[in-house]
């Protein structure tokens, strides 16, 4: 009997010991719609042993995620927002990793005339001035984030807009589909368009403006104001995302064969 229990110790020691570490990142819909995710997590568990659980939402629930401890990091793509999360003292720092752009879908008729514009405002003034159907994502995230900053470069204002202007609420594979649905203009990030499955009649119309560029950067969730997050494992995981082997996994994702992301992080 004794022999019979120190087997059961020992294989509970063992069974215990080979359990992955957990923790929780909140991220955008785009990085996860890319694909990329599931490039990235079975190397982060295979070399650190870290299952990391991901939340999937738009930058702004993902930072109120953060604020509130419900996560251990997050990663997310909207600047000033990120620097207004670290002022309040909700994150340790910033570490920039990758980066894509922000291109313009539409119909491939065109009716707006938006693939001759001369910058990123002019599309969206194109757009305006036709009252061509226009998809907004309208769900506080990063991209929804960027599209008003650019409706207010142009001197624009969605809340005067009429029944072409829908705001779905929706995360960026829901706001493409709904695009495609209604044949309508919508401006999304690169990596979620080349792994969208549901193009229809639509296509890359517009890009290439400096202003487009989108920097996706991680933030670890600050221990001093909630104790029980796992700022170690954060720390293990974002020594990973900027490491060589993270750097060649991401830059050489790609899809019919277009890079989706570039990594830029600081090693």
């Amino acid at each position: 009997m004794k022999r019979f229990l120190m087997g059961v110790v020992a294989t509970a020691v063992l069974t215990t010991s080979t359990l992955a570490d957990e923790m929780k990142m909140a991220v955008t819909t785009s990085f996860h719609n890319s694909g990329l995710s599931d490039i990235l997590l079975p190397e982060i568990k295979n070399d650190l042993g870290i299952d990391v659980h991901l939340l999937i939402v738009g930058t702004g629930q993902a930072l109120r995620l953060g604020a509130a401890g419900d996560v251990d990091a997050i990663l997310v793509h909207s600047r000033k927002a990120e620097e207004k999360f670290l002022a309040n003292g909700s994150g340790t720092h910033r570490r920039e990793i990758m980066y894509n752009d922000f291109v313009f879908i539409g119909p491939k008729d065109d009716s707006a005339s938006i693939a001759v514009a001369t910058a990123a405002t002019d599309a969206l003034n194109k757009i305006a001035d036709t009252s061509a159907l226009f998809v907004s994502r309208g769900d506080d995230s990063g991209t929804h984030k960027k599209e008003l900053s650019l409706w207010s470069a142009a001197r624009l204002d969605p809340e005067t807009f009429g029944d072409w202007y829908r705001a779905v609420g929706a995360g960026m594979g829901a706001a493409l589909n709904t695009a495609s649905g209604m044949n309508a203009y919508i401006m999304a990030d690169r990596a979620s368009w080349l792994n969208f499955q549901n193009k229809g009649d639509l296509a890359l119309l517009y890009s290439g403006d400096p202003v487009l560029f989108n920097q996706y950067a991680y933030i670890p969730v600050n221990p001093e104001k909630h104790a029980h997050v796992k700022a170690d494992l954060a720390l293990k995981l974002e020594n990973w995302l900027v490491s060589d082997k993270a750097k060649d996994l991401i830059n050489t994702y790609k899809i019919n064969g277009e890079t989706l992301f570039v990594f830029n992080a600081e090693q």
